[in-house]
């Protein structure tokens, strides 16, 4: 375990005085403990239910009981939980699920971890959700719930528009002028508007659509896609396919594992056509106004430079990546320095400075690929290393995404299973799996970074990319070739001292030392993610919005695809996995308002 703050401790079997709980039917176990829960809950007693989990136990709910993503730790909050919501919610019609991975598993974690998961379905007043449950053996052969999620997937009176509640009328000449009026909103206002078409933002409109909410796009960009396409040319996603899939249209089987940035850009202006999304591009939102009185926005909107529309919608969801404006560090001396100065966004190939020195300042992942762009060009490149960096092989990447997201494993179900524990928890294995590969796997990159100097870390408190991702959006690298060319001495290494100032030539650092460079290429990073809600909503509506991104207390990202701080205003923000997951979470929460199901004065917990 690394040394942190945290008190969370993972249910060993050391800890729990057990020495072999594998000569059991997991089926059976399952089934009793489930009975007693069902029991409990159709009693409505509440400290049954809770002394079916470990004193330290959790229970994570996705909107199923308290309408937001949250999590209660120990049996004093779980029961408080159940004295809030139990009633309010119907939790009923519990059902042990046995089909092909869902059925209940013993699962050896680790030498000293053994948990049984199971699934269950259940039913509430407005709609069905799945359960995860982890169950650990105790000394006297009860088993007990470490973890158990809650997660709603549907609304009973208004479920997805798929499968067999598919459109089923014969279109006759009409379809084209049919979706041009859906488009242009001719004959009413959307309900939402969601500013930002990239994946988050789509799959957003998409959630929404078929369930029934009118919803509008506003893309700032001429196309679908753009903000992909005007990305550096070597752009290139280092997650799997199977974990950057799409809802309701997945990659066809001849896709590339690794997806090209131009590639993705044509799959999601193909993906929004195709799910028949209204997206206006080369589109801004220009003024906002809420009026408290009838929850509802005013927006004006400048469309493609034509014509103004003022709109008057429900809700706003933001949905325009992961940060904020491009950041660039105020260096001095920048006026004397007589070569050129980018931010990684305006970066487009290295082909355009072949015989030229280059500096790239930052270790993120997009530093990395531009300076193997420099590296692959000829170009003379060194990279500044602000502060350590934590690196890990795509190839190791993609090992522990493959244990769920591959071919033969139902995303929908790999989403609820990568969800089903809570960041405590999460927390305290990813410390496990991270040091293993660290020493195995990834020993030797990591080894010869160390030789030439890079500074290497593992993630906050040890836990690897993921708690870097959660808290601070980036700074780690998914290795795909550029810790080699770092190692074999291609691209240069500067570390260890604040960069000064300019020089005509270059950079000039803290100890004296000078970098010539032509160009520099500043992969620093982005602002503040409310900047862009700010130029749009202003200063009142941001400053009751108390945290967006970031982890919570509870270990829940904060503000983003839940209640924010202010009603009909949103945040759809994440990587491919978290958008397709929670995307349908959003489109919920947004349905129950509209049709007075959800009233969040009503959840008090």
């Amino acid at each position: 375990m690394a040394t942190d703050p945290f008190p969370q401790r993972l249910p060993t079997l050391d800890r729990l005085g057990v020495t072999d709980p594998f000569n059991v039917s997991s089926s059976e176990i399952a089934t009793e403990w489930l009975n007693a829960f069902s029991a409990a809950i159709a009693q409505n007693d509440t400290s049954a239910v809770s002394n079916l989990f470990l004193e330290d136990g959790f229970w994570k709910d996705v909107i199923a009981l308290t309408w937001d993503l949250r999590t209660f730790e120990g049996r004093k909050d779980i029961k408080k939980l159940l004295d809030a919501r139990l009633i309010a919610t119907g939790l009923n019609e519990l059902c042990l699920l046995q089909e092909p991975l869902k059925e209940p598993v013993l699962q050896k974690v680790y030498d000293d971890l053994v948990w049984l998961r199971f699934c269950f379905g259940f039913r509430t007043k407005h709609g069905k959700g799945t359960a995860v449950v982890y169950l650990v053996p105790l000394p006297d052969s009860k088993w007990k719930a470490y973890s158990l999620l809650t997660c709603l997937d549907s609304l009973t009176d208004f479920p997805h528009k798929l499968g067999p509640l598919r459109n089923s009328e014969a279109e006759h000449g009409g379809w084209e002028e049919k979706r041009q009026k859906e488009t242009d909103f001719s004959n009413s206002d959307p309900t939402v508007i969601v500013i930002g078409a990239g994946h988050s933002g789509l799959e957003t409109a998409a959630r929404l659509k078929y369930i029934g909410v009118p919803t509008l796009v506003i893309e700032k960009k001429p196309r679908v896609g753009d903000n992909w396409r005007d990305r550096y040319k070597t752009l290139c996603l280092h997650d799997t396919i199977w974990y950057d899939q799409t809802p309701y249209l997945t990659f066809p089987p001849t896709w590339p594992v690794y997806t090209p940035a131009a590639k993705l850009a044509d799959w999601l202006e193909a993906y929004a056509s195709l799910l028949e999304l209204d997206v206006w591009t080369a589109s801004t939102v220009t003024k906002t106004s809420w009026n408290d009185s009838a929850k509802t926005w005013t927006v004006e909107v400048n469309r493609g430079g034509k014509c103004t529309r003022i709109l008057t919608v429900k809700h706003l969801v933001f949905a325009t990546g992961s940060g904020g404006p491009p950041k660039v560090p105020d260096i001095p001396g920048k006026a004397s320095f007589k070569g050129s100065t980018m931010h990684s966004s305006e970066f487009k190939s290295a082909a355009n400075h072949i015989g030229k020195k280059a500096i790239v300042v930052g270790c993120g992942s997009s530093a990395h690929d531009i300076a193997q762009d420099f590296c692959d060009h000829g170009v003379d490149i060194t990279m500044y290393q602000r502060s350590s960096t934590f690196v890990i092989s795509a190839k190791s990447v993609a090992t522990m995404l493959g244990i769920m997201y591959k071919d033969d494993f139902p995303t929908e179900l790999a989403d609820t299973y990568n969800t089903s524990l809570p960041w405590a928890v999460v927390r305290r294995l990813c410390q496990r799996k991270v040091s293993v590969v660290a020493e195995t796997a990834d020993k030797a990159i990591l080894d010869g970074l160390a030789k030439v100097g890079f500074k290497t870390n593992l993630g906050i408190h040890g836990a690897g990319a993921m708690s870097l991702f959660l808290e601070c959006g980036g700074g780690y690298y998914f290795d795909t070739g550029g810790s080699k060319s770092i190692i074999d001495g291609h691209i240069k290494i500067k570390n260890g001292s604040a960069i000064e100032s300019f020089t005509e030539c270059g950079l000039r650092f803290a100890d004296g030392t000078e970098l010539q460079a032509d160009t520099i290429v500043f992969a620093t990073g982005y602002g503040d993610i409310c900047d862009f809600m700010r130029e749009v909503c202003g200063d009142e509506i941001a400053s009751k919005i108390p945290r967006v991104w970031g982890l919570d207390e509870e270990g829940q990202t904060a503000g983003v695809w839940r209640y924010c701080g202010h009603d009909g205003l949103w945040f759809a923000i994440g990587d491919f996995a978290l958008s397709r997951f929670h995307s349908l979470h959003l489109a919920l929460q947004i349905k129950a308002i509209e049709e007075g199901i959800l009233n969040k004065a009503d959840v008090v917990i």
